[in-house]
């Protein structure tokens, strides 16, 4: 497979309606928020977590693409397999010297779609090393500010015999009723290059990002879906142009009764509080792109 030669910059928009699409555990599990501005939140590691699902379904029993960070994994056991691999001698929280070492971490690497993609670090008492990945994502930031809802729910069955006769058990959940959240990702050639992360790799996570909530259903989290990528194709391993510039070029317009607006404009707070994917524009300035830059709609 030919490793990732290019530098990538991207924007991906999702949304959710009537779900918690991250819980804080911190908070009683209220969907996470920006306390100062109100704007949802949602951390790297849940979409993480949900392209390792995606993954794990996608490519069952493919080799290379086992997942490392596995429901109820042990890890220890992972590491362990590697050395029996490669026929090393494991030494107690120890990596081995030299290419012994390098060939213990470019096992896991090549066996782990997750760790040659996000990275990790495996110093346990079987250690194996560590992995800068090439793909990172920032945290999920709402467009607008989100308005939690906690809802009281009864069930009609109990837990205990001396509950019988109870008419009925209430517990509360969380939801937003809609939100459209937005997150930066970048993909590092140069870290490709050592991890092996591959373009068959990067076709897969762009699927991910497309289909990774259709395999991640719950109540809980209500209806969510991939609604837009817009990836910076880079010329080069080390990149053509700043990617806070490139991620500039990517707005979101408000819409009304036929009028849209920026998202933030004193105008739109007038507004009825958005409940849809087409309350939204997504634009994308094209013009004048810097020499070296392509843009990229995966799945348009």
């Amino acid at each position: 497979m030919n490793n990732v030669n290019n530098r990538y910059d991207f924007v991906f928009f999702f949304d959710v309606e009537n779900g918690n699409p991250n819980g804080d555990p911190d908070a009683g599990n209220m969907p996470r928020m920006d306390p100062e501005t109100n704007q949802g939140l949602v951390s790297d590691v849940c979409l993480k977590r949900k392209i390792r699902n995606y993954v794990a379904e996608a490519k069952t029993a493919v080799s290379g693409y086992e997942i490392y960070m596995a429901e109820r994994a042990v890890l220890n056991r992972q590491h362990a397999r590697a050395y029996e691999a490669t026929g090393s001698k494991q030494v107690a929280k120890k990596l081995p010297k030299d290419e012994e070492g390098r060939q213990l971490t470019k096992w896991m690497c090549d066996n782990f779609f997750d760790i040659r993609s996000f990275g990790a670090v495996m110093t346990t008492e079987v250690n194996a090393g560590q992995v800068r990945g090439p793909v990172q994502l920032s945290f999920s930031r709402s467009e607008e500010p989100i308005m939690p809802l906690e809802i009281s729910i009864t069930r009609s069955s109990v837990t205990n015999e001396k509950d019988v006769e109870k008419e009925r058990t209430m517990g509360r959940k969380h939801i937003v009723p809609y939100g459209l959240y937005r997150v930066h990702g970048f993909i590092n050639a140069k870290l490709a290059e050592k991890t092996g992360f591959s373009e068959d790799d990067l076709g897969l996570l762009w699927d991910a990002f497309r289909d990774m909530f259709d395999l991640d259903r719950s109540a809980a989290r209500g209806l969510m879906a991939g609604r837009r990528l817009v990836v910076f194709r880079h010329d080069s391993a080390l990149g053509n142009a700043q990617a806070h510039k490139l991620f500039d070029r990517v707005s979101v317009k408000r819409c009304y009764d036929g009028d849209c607006l920026p998202v933030g404009n004193k105008r739109t707070h007038n507004w009825p509080p958005a409940r849809a994917f087409s309350d939204y524009r997504i634009e994308v300035n094209e013009s004048d792109l810097p020499a070296g830059i392509t843009i990229v709609e995966p799945w348009q």
